[in-house]
């Protein structure tokens, strides 16, 4: 599975693209961070950022394309950014067919880290490991674009998660990391809470 991660926003949009086999290898496809100025008049940053995803969307050609949900605790010019940043993403993938997904911080810091209160430092340390880096990726906006590939493709491909129920395979629990086995752990928590 191939998955374009996006951490949205104005002033840096990070994008990752990572393939992730069934045995949940990552690989790292191509990760970078697009930038704008707040002098710049919002149309033209937009324009920016559209213009960078359609490369990637075009370049990488992902199977689904994971976007972070706009969390309601950020401060109202923050929201307003990452949603309009969020929606170029989302328009872009639905011209071209390809599926979107919407994850929440503490759900992809729970996915690469085992805890959903992880720092940006932890989950940059995590995204570098499970990708086999030698460096890890900077600035953090382009680790959370890469976790959120990562945490997409894992949970879409989680033994007992919706995606993957009726499928057999040859993947086991021992097979998973620590990371992997305490989301796969909150999804049925989460599944039995209902």
């Amino acid at each position: 599975m191939r998955v374009l991660g996006v951490d949205p926003g104005l002033t840096r949009c990070g994008i990752g693209v990572v393939d992730v086999t069934r045995d949940r290898k990552a690989t790292l496809v191509g990760v970078t961070v697009v930038g704008t100025t707040a002098d710049e008049p919002l149309d033209a940053r937009l324009l920016t950022i559209a213009r960078a995803i359609d490369e990637w969307l075009e370049r990488h050609e992902p199977d689904v394309v994971a976007v972070e949900r706009v969390f309601s605790q950020m401060n109202v010019s923050t929201v307003m950014g990452v949603a309009q940043a969020s929606g170029i993403v989302i328009a872009a993938a639905a011209r071209r067919g390809i599926p979107v997904a919407l994850h929440t911080p503490s759900e992809v810091k729970a996915a690469v880290t085992g805890s959903g209160r992880a720092d940006k430092a932890a989950v940059t340390r995590m995204v570098a490991k499970i990708l086999q880096l030698e460096t890890a990726p900077r600035p953090a906006d382009a680790a959370d674009a890469l976790a959120l590939a990562l945490a997409h493709a894992w949970r879409g491909s989680a033994p007992g998660s919706p995606s993957a129920a009726g499928r057999t395979t040859a993947m086991t629990a021992t097979a998973l990391t620590s990371a992997q086995r305490l989301w796969q752990e909150a999804e049925a928590k989460a599944r039995r809470g209902r």
